[in-house]
């Protein structure tokens, strides 16, 4: 089977047909949730609150409902409207069960709230919760389009890779790579953590993004969880702006190649 990235643009191949049978599969689901879960593992987020992330390539938004579960805020952005157009019916259909719990338990507790609401409510007015997530149409590598230090952490789940190819002359792949990660170092919080899960199709393209991301100032490197299995093998971009900062180790103790280790040698990343 040949890579989606060779057949075209990103927001070709995620047609309607495709989008609905990505978020139909209950296989792609679970290998969604699973990926998702291990880059929040690596985010180290707080626990004792919620964080505002930003999900990029966020498709038909399977890892941003694992956010919402984890009880964090998400943005998210991809180029393809029909991977959206899913996302946003997950996130109507949310926002409607959510309403007819409220309507059904309301009833109940008139009684109660009246008097209490009558009380807190003089003077002011009731708020509203957040929604738990918002959508942009987006293409990534023409650079993030939010405002600076707006979002606590980012994650991607199998997006990356698509900044690798060139659909048209004017798409070179480093320049957009690079647009890409010199806005990401813009957007996120100083002291905030982007965990960026991709399937590179060869060393070259890990290295490529490896360098692009060290060249706009992150430290960090790629952890490489089940080396060894051509299934279950998975590539984690791990960034940060702490220069100190080294990439843990993947599930079987592979070490992440570290971004510093590049800059400093002058003999580019080592990328496992």
């Amino acid at each position: 089977m040949s890579r989606p990235e060779l057949t075209g643009h990103a927001s070709l191949f995620y047609n309607e047909k495709e989008a609905r049978k990505y978020d139909s599969s209950s296989r792609m689901v679970g290998i969604q949730r699973e990926i998702t879960e291990r880059a929040i593992e690596l985010l180290k987020l707080p626990s004792n609150r919620p964080s505002f992330i930003l999900d990029v390539g966020c498709g038909s938004g399977l890892s941003g409902q694992v956010l919402e579960e984890h009880g964090h805020v998400w943005v998210g952005c991809d180029v393809s409207r029909d991977m959206l157009n899913m996302a946003n019916e997950r996130i109507e259909r949310k926002r409607e069960e959510a309403m007819g719990e409220g309507d059904s338990s309301e009833d109940d507790n008139d009684m109660n709230d009246n008097d209490s609401n009558n009380d807190n409510n003089k003077g002011g007015t009731t708020e509203e919760e957040p929604s738990p997530g918002d959508l942009l149409h987006h293409d990534m590598g023409t650079g993030l389009p939010f405002r600076p230090a707006s979002f606590d952490a980012c994650i991607s789940i199998s997006a990356l890779q698509w900044l690798c190819y060139s659909n048209t002359k004017e798409q070179i792949p480093k320049k957009r790579l690079t647009r890409f990660f010199s806005s990401l170092y813009q957007v996120l919080r100083r002291g905030a953590r982007a965990v960026l899960q991709f399937y590179p199709e060869s060393s070259e393209h890990a290295i490529l993004i490896s360098e692009c991301a060290a060249k706009v100032g992150f430290a960090g490197g790629i952890v490489v969880d089940y080396p060894n299995s051509t299934k279950a093998k998975k590539h984690y971009l791990v960034l940060s702006f702490e220069r100190s900062y080294k990439a843990p180790q993947g599930l079987t103790g592979l070490e992440g190649a570290l971004l510093n280790e590049g800059r400093s040698s002058g003999g580019g990343v080592r990328v496992a």
